[in-house]
């Protein structure tokens, strides 16, 4: 219980903070997407069920407030905590390199996934401007977030961990 409550806050703060403190402190109309680093962590630290599950609520939030389709964002992002998740057993949490290739990885494709379905079925075909000025700013954005981000989310995590471990010892 104590997990999902966790989880739950470290979501809305991050999307609270990513539509708001963020948005004023956007380069260019360029703000990071803390959702994604938020989502993308917990996958490879927990695995694809618990990615998944992380990843609908997350877009489920984005989809109530800012979506024109319901569910829309819901599916990028449970997506994005599923296949981040099959990281989960080469995950070492002293090693930076794989979570900031899997959060870059990961913004990329969402943007990706955001032009194809959102701008070319709409017959909008500026993809080396889109890309160019929107998805590069927005992934480097993202990864100087990231950086901070992840070892707050790590940090929460081993501690979730860690609480978890002295109650199965209590039972045992």
């Amino acid at each position: 219980m104590k997990r999902k409550v966790t989880v739950a806050v470290i979501i809305i703060v991050c999307f609270l903070l990513q539509t708001t403190v963020f948005q004023a402190l956007s380069f260019a109309s360029i703000s990071p997407n803390l959702l994604i680093v938020a989502v993308s962590a917990f996958g490879f630290m927990r695995g694809r069920k618990e990615g998944l599950f992380i990843g609908f609520f997350a877009g489920l939030l984005v989809d109530l407030f800012f979506g024109d389709v319901l569910g829309f964002y819901a599916l990028l992002y449970m997506y994005v905590g599923y296949i981040n998740g099959f990281f989960c057993s080469i995950f070492f949490p002293e090693d930076i390199k794989l979570p900031m290739l899997l959060i870059s990885g990961s913004d990329l494709v969402y943007n990706l996934c955001i032009y194809f379905f959102r701008f070319l079925f709409r017959r909008q075909f500026a993809f080396g401007y889109y890309f160019v000025h929107l998805m590069i700013p927005e992934l480097v954005y993202t990864l100087l977030v990231t950086i901070l981000l992840y070892w707050v989310i790590l940090k929460i995590n081993q501690w979730l961990e860690k609480s978890e471990k002295r109650s199965e010892a209590k039972f045992v």
